[in-house]
């Protein structure tokens, strides 16, 4: 049976921008891929420190595009050739400039859909709650401290050694995130 850890994980506070950096840096160089950062700002760089991937969004939103492209223009030629032809003005019922507009907002519709929901469906949200919500001063999260939390699923998570080593960072503190 997989049991969950007595603890989320470590967090450690700092002053400035800088200080975060380094140490996800250092973080990161010491194996750790369970570290995310927060900030009162975005910072340049730090996505790259704690090694984020690109996601599979783009590449969902060009699926949905291309599947809202062909079902916008194949609903069309069914109404108009197949299912209800109609002689409007002389022109063929397969008059597919006719059909330009409907599939384009089709094609932008399934597209922003899918990466909406792809994009909340990957981020894991909506999350009402996270377990550094717990720690006390973490509201200064959004106004003056920046953060860096190393959780305990990591493989690499001993908690007196990731202590010790966010401790060496040069911390205002390091606290142990409860669930």
């Amino acid at each position: 049976m997989n049991r969950r850890p007595t603890i989320f994980g470590l967090l450690a506070e700092f002053d400035d921008a800088d200080g975060l950096l380094r140490a996800a840096r250092t973080v990161r160089a010491a194996g750790f891929s369970h570290v995310d950062a927060y900030s009162p700002y975005p910072l340049s760089g730090v996505a790259e420190a704690l090694g984020m991937r690109h996601t599979a969004v783009p590449a969902l939103m060009l699926t949905g595009g291309l599947v809202g492209c062909v079902a916008g223009f194949l609903m069309q030629y069914w109404i108009n050739v197949v299912d209800y032809p109609i002689n409007v003005g002389g022109r063929p019922p397969n008059s597919w400039p006719s059909f330009i507009p409907v599939t384009f907002e089709l094609t932008v519709l399934t597209s922003a859909l899918v990466g909406l929901f792809g994009f909340l469906a990957m981020c894991g949200l909506p999350r009402l709650y996270h377990p550094v919500f717990n720690v006390t001063g973490f509201l200064r999260a959004s106004r003056d401290r920046f953060f860096l939390c190393v959780e305990s699923a990591d493989p690499h998570f001993d908690r007196s050694t990731t202590a010790e080593l966010l401790g060496s960072l040069g911390p205002n503190s390091v606290a142990e995130v409860p669930w």
